[in-house]
């Protein structure tokens, strides 16, 4: 009887086993599955946040490119009702954006954002603003555009450190040459203890479908001519 028993044990350690293998090789489908895709500076597996999108064209270029828009939370300054009154394709976007997963918050402040009531629980690899602007007040070499653009990186560059991941990146598209030099990014961003880690050119044509809008005024939906534009990335310093 003590022989019976004890095969019957060994029969039970042996499914265990194989039922074990079996959640293994499972496993090693999903991870097959679940490859890290990239498309440009960013990953599938990357938690972004994207900032300012205008008909978030921008943030669908990433959703299909990685087929999936689950780690996406893609934020605007407008409303709902903005952005279908701007924008052409912009509700088309936002809801292919949702069916794939994204979240999509609407009159979020780039200066504001992380007291916003979901973004403050939030941490991000990549926190992304592309051509931050804050609309065509005054002519765009005035000394008035320009402190009213530079205070809005400075707002938005102070607010992405708070939701910033340890190692994570912030991520600002700008245009290069005069007026936009002025704005003094680098030096917005060491002063509240960030430090530049890389300047890549962008290259809209890297962004399928992406088109950058202009988003004030009667020609909101008109994209704009970049010229000379860079990616500037910063990191946490951590030498301070």
């Amino acid at each position: 009887m003590g022989n019976e028993e004890e095969h019957q044990e060994e029969i039970k350690e042996s499914k265990e086993d194989h039922d074990d293998d079996d959640n293994s090789d499972t496993e090693d489908e999903d991870e097959e599955e679940e490859a890290e895709i990239w498309k440009k500076h960013y990953s599938s597996k990357q938690r972004i946040l994207l900032v300012g999108e205008g008909d978030f064209s921008f943030s669908l270029c990433l959703a299909r490119a990685f087929g999936s828009a689950h780690n996406i939370v893609a934020t605007s300054l407008d409303t709902q009702e903005d952005i279908a009154r701007k924008y052409s394709n912009g509700i088309g976007n936002v809801r292919e954006l949702e069916e794939r997963g994204c979240l999509v918050l609407y009159k979020v402040d780039a200066k504001q954002m992380s007291q916003h009531y979901f973004l403050k629980t939030q941490r991000f690899d990549r926190i992304v603003y592309n051509l931050p602007h804050v609309g065509f007040l005054y002519r765009e070499s005035s000394y008035c555009q320009i402190q009213l653009n530079k205070r809005l990186v400075k707002g938005f560059l102070k607010n992405a450190k708070v939701l910033l991941q340890k190692e994570g990146e912030i991520h600002v598209t700008h245009k290069e040459g005069d007026p936009y030099n002025k704005w003094d990014v680098v030096r917005k961003a060491e002063k509240i203890g960030l430090v530049l880690h890389d300047v890549v050119p962008f290259c809209k044509d890297d962004y399928p479908g992406y088109c950058n809008k202009r988003a004030h005024g009667s020609s909101s939906d008109a994209e704009f001519h970049l010229g000379d534009c860079s990616t500037y990335k910063f990191r946490f310093n951590h030498s301070t």
